[in-house]
């Protein structure tokens, strides 16, 4: 996942962050299924150390899946594995009610993990080229399959608390916003029934631990990954009028793709063009035949994605046509996201629940984010759908950081660690809760 945060929250100021039943051991009495958590938690906590140990990238994620497969068999649930890749799905029938989705994500990045942690990560990859990285799990997904597999064994232990059934899906390269479609694509639906619900949690750099935010309706954007290249005619830097420049070509496209954003669309409704890669030439006295950009683009509503994209082409062969090209700019789509949609009623019914279990100050409205997150797919399949941000920053750290306007390790920094013990608590509790709150009761 890939984040954007804001510095400041308004209703963060307020907050105290005594860490209370959240992130400690007390459980209230109306969530009896918690009461195996002290006993089952030392367990989780190695568990995550060791998948922190051990991340494997997109679409490589075989032994962690294997993993989570063989702890869900063990737990009693019916486990499928390699959905759409390296996909697990486990399942847990328990009497007529909901099914409930719980979605954790997998995959690593390829970052060399620099948080100096007795338990850092070492590992290595091949990358889409072949090339061997370092591998860290810069973005949480550990927490994610930690809790995961936390909450999936409470809830296989209390099954007189609750009836219906609950899906877990582990699924692979999030980060290049693949794995939940290949599931999809897969048949996962037709498979194993259509869900009532879908919900997970992601951790959040900006939050302390003890606190959970959420934000309701578009909370993540559509994701476009652009390739263009522009076509000229090469020749000597010293006789430029016997050639037509590319990276003349391009680089006008550049500015002036950015009034797309800002003459075209309303400015209510968020979009963001960026060009993130521009190579063209080898030697500073050759123009070169062509030029290449890689741009990302971002969204939330489909007539404004589809608004940029169709500007950029006008654009890009526009700019052609000005400078003489003697072909089309070649443009391609690549690597779509859709934008991830927080259903409003699901969300409250979520937020209400954990208000009531942990304090309204506990729970955070956050700003929507220019990110992406593929979560999204499953509610673009009809399926009312909620992720839920987990605070993961020191509480003491957080409020230092915050007092002297510095900004904290990011999701995808090799400097980003949880804090893990009230980080982790806090997920599997809420996790637990979120999920109780939506299956059906004895």
């Amino acid at each position: 996942m890939s984040i954007a945060f804001s510095r400041g929250f308004r209703s963060l100021a307020a907050l105290t962050f005594s860490l209370a039943s959240l992130t400690s051991g007390s459980v209230r009495a109306d969530v009896p299924a918690l009461e195996g958590l002290d006993a089952l938690y030392p367990q989780i906590e190695t568990l995550y150390r060791e998948l922190h140990q051990a991340p494997e990238l997109s679409l490589h994620e075989e032994k962690t899946s294997a993993r989570l497969a063989e702890y869900l068999r063990k737990t009693g649930y019916q486990v499928t594995e390699r959905v759409g890749g390296w996909g697990v799905v486990g399942m847990l029938h328990n009497g007529a009610g909901p099914t409930i989705l719980v979605r954790t994500d997998m995959d690593g990045l390829p970052l060399e993990e620099k948080t100096g942690a007795s338990y850092a990560s070492h590992a290595t990859g091949l990358d889409p080229a072949g090339k061997v990285v370092p591998t860290m799990h810069a973005c949480g997904h550990d927490l994610h399959m930690s809790e995961w597999i936390a909450t999936a064994t409470l809830l296989a232990r209390a099954t007189n608390q609750w009836r219906g059934t609950v899906m877990f899906i582990g699924q692979p390269a999030e980060e290049i916003g693949q794995g939940a479609e290949a599931m999809v694509k897969d048949h996962l639906f037709d498979r194993f029934g259509k869900p009532d619900f879908a919900i997970a949690l992601h951790d959040y750099a900006n939050l302390p631990a003890g606190t959970i935010g959420y934000h309701s309706g578009f909370c993540y954007a559509n994701v476009d990954s652009v390739d263009i290249t522009f076509f000229g005619k090469g020749g000597h830097g010293a006789y430029p009028h016997k050639t037509i420049d590319p990276i003349v070509m391009a680089a006008r496209f550049v500015t002036a793709v950015q009034t797309v954003v800002s003459r075209e669309n309303d400015p209510v409704e968020p979009g963001v063009i960026t060009v993130g890669s521009f190579h063209a030439g080898l030697k500073h006295n050759i123009i070169p035949d062509d030029a290449k950009l890689q741009l990302t683009v971002r969204s939330y509503k489909d007539e404004v994605r589809k608004k940029l994209l169709a500007g950029i082409e006008r654009v890009a062969k526009a700019e052609a046509v000005a400078s003489g090209a003697l072909r089309e700019p070649e443009i391609r789509l690549s690597d779509f996201t859709p934008a991830t949609y927080n259903d409003p009623t699901l969300t409250q019914r979520l937020v209400d629940r954990l208000k009531s279990e942990f304090g309204a100050d506990k729970l955070v409205e956050i700003p929507a984010t220019m990110g992406g997150e593929d979560f999204s797919v499953y509610g673009r399949n009809g399926i009312p759908a909620c992720m839920l941000n987990l605070g993961a920053v020191n509480p003491a750290r957080y409020a230092t950081a915050k007092a002297a306007g510095q900004d904290l390790p990011s999701l995808h920094s090799p400097l980003f660690l949880p804090d893990l013990d009230p980080t982790l608590h806090a997920g599997i509790k809420s996790l637990t809760i979120m999920v109780l709150e939506l299956l059906g009761k004895p």
